[in-house]
Protein backbone atom coordinates (compact mmCIF):
# COMPACT_ATOMS: atom_id res chain seq x y z
CA UNK A 1 0.00 0.00 0.00
CA UNK A 2 1.22 3.47 -0.69
CA UNK A 3 2.03 5.68 2.00
CA UNK A 4 1.38 8.71 -0.27
CA UNK A 5 -1.79 9.99 1.53
CA UNK A 6 -3.20 12.22 -1.58
CA UNK A 7 -3.87 8.15 -3.33
CA UNK A 8 -6.86 7.97 -1.01
CA UNK A 9 -9.18 5.57 -3.42
CA UNK A 10 -6.77 2.44 -2.61
CA UNK A 11 -6.64 3.04 1.22
CA UNK A 12 -10.13 3.48 1.50
CA UNK A 13 -10.82 -0.18 0.69
CA UNK A 14 -8.27 -1.75 2.17
CA UNK A 15 -7.02 -1.13 6.20
CA UNK A 16 -3.61 -1.09 6.65
CA UNK A 17 -2.32 -1.57 10.41
CA UNK A 18 1.26 -1.06 9.68
CA UNK A 19 0.82 3.03 9.80
CA UNK A 20 0.36 4.92 12.93
CA UNK A 21 -1.80 7.53 11.25
CA UNK A 22 -3.42 4.82 8.98
CA UNK A 23 -5.06 3.42 12.28
CA UNK A 24 -5.81 6.67 13.90
CA UNK A 25 -7.86 7.27 11.04
CA UNK A 26 -9.65 4.33 10.73
CA UNK A 27 -10.60 4.07 14.05
CA UNK A 28 -12.04 7.63 13.91
CA UNK A 29 -13.69 6.93 10.51
CA UNK A 30 -15.46 3.53 12.35
CA UNK A 31 -15.85 4.85 15.78
CA UNK A 32 -13.72 1.76 17.37
CA UNK A 33 -10.95 1.40 19.02
CA UNK A 34 -7.33 0.36 18.02
CA UNK A 35 -7.70 -3.08 19.63
CA UNK A 36 -10.96 -3.20 17.90
CA UNK A 37 -9.79 -2.67 14.39
CA UNK A 38 -7.11 -4.72 14.70
CA UNK A 39 -9.01 -8.04 16.07
CA UNK A 40 -11.89 -6.84 13.36
CA UNK A 41 -9.26 -7.35 10.37
CA UNK A 42 -8.08 -10.37 12.08
CA UNK A 43 -10.66 -11.92 11.85
CA UNK A 44 -12.09 -10.97 8.36
CA UNK A 45 -8.55 -9.43 6.68
CA UNK A 46 -7.81 -5.98 5.85
CA UNK A 47 -11.12 -5.21 3.42
CA UNK A 48 -12.85 -1.68 4.68
CA UNK A 49 -16.17 -3.53 3.42
CA UNK A 50 -15.85 -6.75 5.36
CA UNK A 51 -14.49 -4.72 8.50
CA UNK A 52 -17.30 -2.73 8.42
CA UNK A 53 -19.78 -5.79 8.29
CA UNK A 54 -17.93 -7.55 10.85
CA UNK A 55 -18.06 -4.35 12.98
CA UNK A 56 -22.39 -4.19 12.35
CA UNK A 57 -22.47 -7.59 13.39
CA UNK A 58 -20.63 -7.52 16.54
Amino acid sequence: MSDNTKETVHDRNFISLNEHYEVRDWTNSLGVTEMELREAVAAVGNSADKVREYLASH
